[in-house]
């Protein structure tokens, strides 16, 4: 005699539901998600590649949800698998840019009320908070950006404060000099 496979039919022909094992990662994600993702959009500049981003460092986090401890400091987590994977990918990055003969021609300056005026702005703010090394650049992005206290940065970089100091002085220093920027503000 056989053993038949299937005991019923109705078990066969109900509906699989499949539920995370964190429900309370996907409401998480759900809840931070836009914020989480303006943050990685100003660590890379694309968002093609702020979402690339924002998903690798959210797999890290659902990998990882079961040792996090604290569920209230979860974006601070995030924002450090944020800055980690950024940080690698950098090192791995290939270089594209290459050396030409010819500087392209400045954009070309608008009236200061004109929106056009304002989004070039903003375009050229943006390149040259890129133009600034990694760390520098990440710790304008929280501090202005996020709106972090220096403090706050600090912790979430693992620093000391006085290195956040100094080295937003520094960027602001760097981004005050930027020719591009005087050219739009000008």
């Amino acid at each position: 005699m056989t053993t038949p496979v299937c005991t019923s039919a109705s078990h066969a022909a109900a509906p699989v539901t499949q539920t995370l094992p964190y429900p309370s990662f996907s409401s998480y994600m759900r809840a931070r998600q836009p914020v989480l993702l303006r943050t990685a959009r100003s660590l890379t500049g694309n968002p093609s590649d702020a979402e690339d981003l924002l998903q690798t460092a959210l797999a890290k986090t659902y990998v990882a949800w079961e040792r996090i401890e604290d569920h209230r400091a979860l974006d601070g987590y995030v924002r450090r698998a944020l800055l980690n994977t950024r940080t690698s990918q950098w090192r791995k990055r290939k270089v594209d840019e290459f050396a030409c003969e010819e500087l392209p021609e400045p954009d070309p300056v608008y009236a200061a009320d004109d929106p056009a005026e304002q989004q070039a702005l903003r375009d050229a703010m943006w390149r040259a908070i890129m133009r600034l090394p990694a760390r520098q650049r990440a710790m304008v992005v929280l501090r202005y950006y996020e709106d972090l206290s220096e403090v706050q940065t600090a912790e979430v970089l693992g620093v000391s404060v006085g290195t956040v100091k100094s080295a937003v002085s520094r960027a602001l220093g760097k981004l005050r000099d930027d020719a591009e920027l005087g050219l739009v503000r000008s």
